[in-house]
């Protein structure tokens, strides 16, 4: 590889910034990633990851690592939040694993953040530094610099913007202004197996689709703990994932439900709530020696739960271009994003539509209803194989 010393540039230390500083070691360039917060930890709960990101981990050797934290549920289950009837129930046990090749596995963000973090902290080649606020950058042609807040410029051979969903990055590169308010809200809870009632602990996701809401659970961290996810419409916004939430708000969105629902909320006592954005897909995200990966480059809602999966592919598929065109990254910035732009569009796009479908209600639910029960198994896996058959 043709290197003039200087490393590669990433900013922000999330899930996305340290797979794809991992993936970037194993083919061998030096990275240094710079993380704004005081330290490396990841906010949040639990997160699902679709067969597709074990391809993708499979290629950087880290499948084994993220699924010894996962829980492997064996079905997923969509149920009516007002009469409690099965709208739909798919295996992804033995029999998925059949049809994907890879297992369908669901983890604490932190768990999956810290298998990333820990590869890193083992590499020679990665240098990972806190409380490093990017405030600008310039792409000279031959090689990048960022200012950082507190004055050091620091060089790099090309630099990746990995800063989320309100990158600064994209700010310069797209321009496109602020996230897209979706209108959806969401709260989330971890209680441990303790503090789960016998009756209502179930070992596998569980979805209650109501009108205009829907609730979701699972266990995570080998089943010590328990996820739980209330989504609703409201116009409240507050930028960020971990705003302390207000519970009046929630027990009057989800007013009439099934008393399954209504005694797994009552188990929470302090709820964080975030807003659910995204933005319209676009097809470049690059410009010169500058990339964006994850959320940056295509920030999406909730509700296919992919976007750990497809920041996690876009690592790998970012590193594997590099590795083909070491001398020439404007070239492989351009071809990874070729690669990748359709499939993290649909995904954009889709998720949009299964929002609708979780928070359908009246008429429409009925139908959801009626089209969901009517599909066998094998139609399940077909509808959803450009997904999690895909990388």
């Amino acid at each position: 590889m043709a290197a003039n010393g200087l490393p590669i540039l990433i900013v922000g230390g999330g899930i996305g910034g340290l797979a794809t500083a991992y993936a970037l070691a194993h083919k061998g360039f030096p990275v240094r990633v710079l993380e704004q917060a005081p330290e490396f930890r990841e906010v949040g709960a639990g997160i699902q990851l679709g067969p597709n990101i074990f391809r993708a981990l499979e290629r950087i050797g880290l499948k084994d690592a993220v699924l010894a934290d996962a829980w492997q549920p064996g079905g997923l289950e969509m149920r009516d939040a007002i009469t409690g009837e099965v709208i739909t129930c798919m295996p992804l046990g033995e029999r998925a694993l059949k049809r994907f090749e890879q297992p369908y596995a669901v983890t604490h963000r932190a768990d999956i953040h810290g298998t990333f973090l820990k590869g890193c902290q083992n590499s020679n080649l990665i240098t990972l530094e806190n409380d490093q606020r990017v405030d600008h950058f310039a792409d000279h042609g031959d090689e990048v610099t960022v200012t950082l807040q507190s004055g050091e410029r620091a060089k790099g051979r090309a630099l990746i913007g990995c800063d989320g969903m309100w990158s600064r990055v994209r700010e310069k590169i797209v321009g496109d202004g602020p996230p897209r308010i979706s209108g959806h809200i969401a709260y989330r809870g971890v209680l441990t197996r303790q503090q789960v009632p016998e009756d209502l602990w179930r070992p596998d996701m569980t979805i209650w689709a109501g009108p205009r809401t829907h609730f979701v659970h699972y266990p995570l961290r080998r089943g010590e703990l328990y996820n739980l996810v209330a989504v609703f419409h409201s116009d409240k916004y507050v930028e960020g994932w971990n705003a302390e939430a207000d519970p009046e708000e929630l027990f009057a969105r989800f007013k009439g439900q099934r008393p399954e629902v209504l005694r797994m909320l009552e188990r929470i006592e302090t709820w964080r709530m975030w807003v659910l954005c995204d933005r319209e897909p676009i097809k470049e995200w690059s410009q010169g020696r500058v990339t964006l990966l994850g959320d940056a480059a295509h920030p999406m809602l909730q509700y296919l739960a992919q976007g750990a999966c497809m920041a996690t592919e876009d690592a790998v598929v970012l590193s594997e271009c590099m590795a083909e065109q070491p001398d020439d990254l404007p070239a492989a910035f351009r071809a990874y994003q070729e690669q990748r732009y359709l499939r993290t569009g649909r995904v954009q796009i889709m998720a949009r539509l299964y929002g609708e479908f979780y928070h359908a209600r009246g008429v429409a639910a009925e139908l959801r209803n009626q089209f969901l029960q009517a599909r066998s198994v094998d139609d399940a896996y077909d509808g959803i194989a450009w997904l999690y058959g895909g990388m």
